[in-house]
């Protein structure tokens, strides 16, 4: 099984930056693509972002992009999510995957899931 336990979630202003972290408890953490989506209140889950295996490649949604960056450090078996030039609209749960599949945009490609981080953007 892969245990998944996101940090970093809190209230920001508009405009600030907040880090997110999830450390996975595997053996093997190197072996998984790694995701991050977020869910606001009344609206279905959506991917934020992803990172392969060996931390190589990377995809963002197109209401992230250039804002979040995401980043792993394999050694440390974490995954982050910096976020950037907050918006309201950023305001979500933030939910850490990890699967095994090509690195993409979709639930159904990751297995595991976090207990999710609140992040809150006023304005």
């Amino acid at each position: 099984q892969v245990q998944l336990v996101e940090s970093g979630g809190g209230l920001v202003q508009a405009g600030g930056s907040l880090r997110l972290s999830c450390t996975a408890s595997v053996r093997t953490f190197s072996s998984y693509t790694m995701g991050w989506f977020r869910q606001a209140p009344g609206k279905e889950r959506e991917f934020a972002a992803a990172i392969d295996w060996i931390g190589s490649s990377t995809y963002y949604s197109d209401s992230v992009k250039g804002r979040f960056t995401i980043s792993r450090d394999n050694d440390k078996n974490t995954v982050y999510l910096q976020m950037n030039s907050l918006k309201p609209e950023d305001t979500a749960v933030y939910y850490c995957a990890a699967g095994q599949r090509l690195l993409g945009r979709e639930t159904s490609g990751y297995e595991y899931w976090g207990q999710g981080t609140q992040v809150t953007v006023s304005s």
